[in-house]
């Protein structure tokens, strides 16, 4: 059993990124009958946890739960918890490509969020870094709900080994959670902006900011529309500190 950290309810393995990699491929190679959902955890999901109890559930019933964010990681070592470190989704699914390009496993990856160029262009851009995983199939993310059962059946056609949904959060969550019985595929997870990076519509941080965590500022200082969004990080610091876990 894996040791978790609990952030306002919300319970956290104590895993590292090469744990949770071994993790993921353990669960693609078994033959599942049921799909493994992924969730990356961030401040914003941790939040409407706290009054959505829906997305509550979601998440309890989450195959796992990875800490997307320094402030995670931060608040779980102020109240004892010490989460190892944090585990995004960006980041996750870069190391998926590359374990899986590494290893030759022939993983396949259906894509699904981003508007249609980017989309086409980061299943291009994946096509060429990565040469050794499949791009089972994509679809942009600006679809109606009309559109769903075609979408649906497309991934169940596809059947990919991880299915990438990058439509935000917590639609991202929703979304999976509502057609988990009929997407035939082995994990499921959302990625945020993930694929907005990998398409080259959205500049990623430079390392040297992602090493000192700062990452949050450089979007911010180059999409200054995000502050909005941004003042749920002092909030959740804030109420996580204070937050008396049971």
């Amino acid at each position: 059993m894996v040791p978790v950290a609990n952030i306002m309810g919300i319970p956290f393995p104590k895993l590292t990124m090469d744990q949770t990699l071994s993790k993921l491929s353990e669960v693609v190679e078994q033959n599942r009958s049921s799909l493994f959902h992924v969730i990356t955890g961030n401040p914003e999901i941790v939040m409407r946890c706290q009054h959505d109890a829906g997305l509550r559930s979601i998440v309890d019933e989450a195959g796992l739960v990875t800490a997307d964010g320094i402030g995670i990681v931060l608040v779980s070592r102020m109240k004892g918890g010490h989460l190892p470190e944090r585990v995004t989704g960006c980041d996750l699914l870069i190391r998926l490509l590359e374990t899986g390009n590494r290893n030759r496993k022939n993983w396949s990856f259906y894509l699904l969020g981003a508007d249609e160029e980017t989309s086409l262009k980061a299943a291009e851009a994946i096509g060429r870094t990565y040469p050794n995983v499949t791009i089972a199939g994509r679809h942009h993310g600006y679809f109606t709900p009309e559109e769903d059962e075609k979408i649906v059946e497309d991934i169940r056609r596809a059947a990919p080994d991880f299915l990438i949904v990058a439509l935000g959060a917590p639609q991202a969550e929703w979304w999976i959670h509502t057609y988990r019985s009929r997407l035939n595929a082995k994990i499921a997870m959302g990625v945020g902006g993930s694929l907005d990076i990998i398409g080259g519509k959205v500049k990623r941080a430079p390392k040297v900011w992602q090493d000192m965590h700062a990452e949050w500022l450089f979007r911010l200082i180059n999409q200054p529309s995000r502050w909005r969004r941004q003042l749920i990080l002092p909030r959740f610091a804030v109420s996580a500190l204070l937050y008396r876990e049971r």
